[in-house]
């Protein structure tokens, strides 16, 4: 529906941001929108272009602006193919908080988003508790039935899809933590934990496995049970008022364990936690956002840049990397995960073509976008079955499963793996836990 103007004004930093972009279009071939399309509407200039006369009251935000909004994956490649430094990825937050004040969604939609943003993802107890709801209908093999009968396709095609490749583990995370847990050796640093909210309940063995590479690598580790999402979710989707109250509860947790480092092992959480100062600018928390930032590193980032344990046990397997969009182009970290595959006695490394191209995941846009979802990852399965690899690595919960999803669909054997579950595959057993 459309949306009275006097509501759209951007912000001071998006406004800046606006201006700044020269309109050279560097950016077009870099975005995976516009390289499926072709439309110019649907590339980052294209969609500056919108925003900027949107903030200027010369276009009315109708249903087919939006659109064009909305297709926006949200991977940030174009900051990196920008030579003027534009930061896209402040506008279109910004845009999008604007404009979902006047939005009218339809039912499946605004229901998703509730759901999501709001009712799951900020209560750690209610994610655990529909996990493991989902966790025993697959167990009893539910899940199968319900394929097998048909029922899967009364679901919307975005959730049977997902659902198919989304098995839920053993243990969660947070169930199996305590909050503290000590070097393994001597104590070299003091970090804390963050558990997230996907990570920890469809990726628990990879919190667990981030901990013991953690402490074998001489930190002391807080994992403090205070802790709650990280509002990346959200503030991709426009619901900034719930993110920016998620960042203040995570500031005060986390600064009062005293940790040196902050770490993080999902790329899109990391990314946001990292902006955690834009977000809070202007408020009594902003300098505690600086400090809260000055501490935060993603896991990979952290581990390449101290002096890494060797890890000594072999690992057989040819393998690639899959960058996440928001670790390659929101935080810049490229080098350091290949540092540490380098370090993997027995893996071979082959490169990907079009690494740090999107695979479609993007936080929930799976879900609401599923089309343009797949038609991204049909391209980003072609260039990894291109590789011959058996094993593809990446740093987030969302490609992982969005690059399962694509290996299934595809019939590709591969196992597709966060970097740290081969990480601790390399450094063996803990000592007196056998193999």
């Amino acid at each position: 529906g459309d949306l009275s103007m006097n509501l759209f004004s951007l912000g001071e930093r998006a406004k800046g941001a606006v201006d700044t972009c020269v309109h050279c279009g560097l950016c077009l071939e870099a975005c995976p929108t516009y390289r499926e399309l072709g439309i110019e509407d649907d590339s980052p200039r294209g969609r500056i272009h919108l925003i900027r006369n949107l903030d200027l009251g010369v276009i009315q935000p109708t249903p087919k602006v939006i659109e064009h909004l909305d297709l926006c994956l949200g991977c940030r490649a174009c900051e990196s193919a920008c030579p003027s430094g534009v930061q896209y990825g402040a506008i279109i937050e910004d845009a999008r908080a604007k404009l979902e004040a006047g939005r009218q969604r339809g039912f499946w939609e605004r229901s998703l988003r509730s759901l999501f943003f709001r009712g799951l993802f900020p209560h750690p107890s209610r994610l655990r508790a529909l996990a493991r709801t989902i966790r025993l209908t697959q167990r009893l093999k539910l899940d199968r039935f319900a394929a097998a009968s048909g029922l899967m396709k009364l679901m919307p095609r975005p959730v049977a899809a997902m659902a198919d490749v989304s098995v839920i583990p053993d243990t969660f995370g947070r169930d199996a933590l305590p909050e503290f847990v000590p070097a393994r050796g001597e104590s070299r640093y003091t970090v804390a934990f963050i558990t997230g909210c996907v990570m920890d309940v469809m990726f628990g063995p990879t919190n667990i496995a981030s901990v013991r590479v953690l402490a074998a690598n001489g930190c002391d580790v807080h994992i403090p049970r205070a802790q709650t999402c990280c509002g990346a979710l959200q503030l991709h989707g426009g619901d900034e008022a719930t993110a920016v109250a998620l960042a203040m509860r995570n500031i005060d947790t986390f600064l009062a364990t005293g940790a040196e480092y902050i770490i993080i092992n999902a790329a899109g959480c990391g990314s946001t936690l990292k902006e955690y100062h834009h977000l809070l600018h202007g408020t009594a928390y902003e300098e505690k956002a600086r400090d809260f930032v000055g501490r935060v590193r993603d896991i990979s980032e952290f581990l390449a840049a101290i002096d890494l344990v060797p890890p000594t046990h072999a690992v057989p397997s040819v393998a690639t990397y899959q960058d996440a969009c928001h670790l390659a182009h929101g935080q810049g970290v490229r080098m350091a995960p290949r540092k540490l595959l380098a370090q993997v006695p027995g893996l071979t490394l082959v490169p990907l073509p079009e690494s740090d191209t999107c695979c479609g995941s993007a936080g929930i846009y799976n879900l609401v976008e599923y089309d343009m979802s797949m038609d991204v990852l049909k391209r980003k399965m072609e260039n990894v079955a291109s590789t011959r690899a058996a094993v593809v690595v990446s740093a987030n919960p969302g490609c992982i499963m969005q690059l399962r999803l694509g290996a299934k669909q595809r019939g590709l054997n591969i196992e597709v793996l966060h970097i740290i579950d081969v990480l601790d595959r390399a450094y063996g057993p803990e000592p007196g836990k056998g193999g």
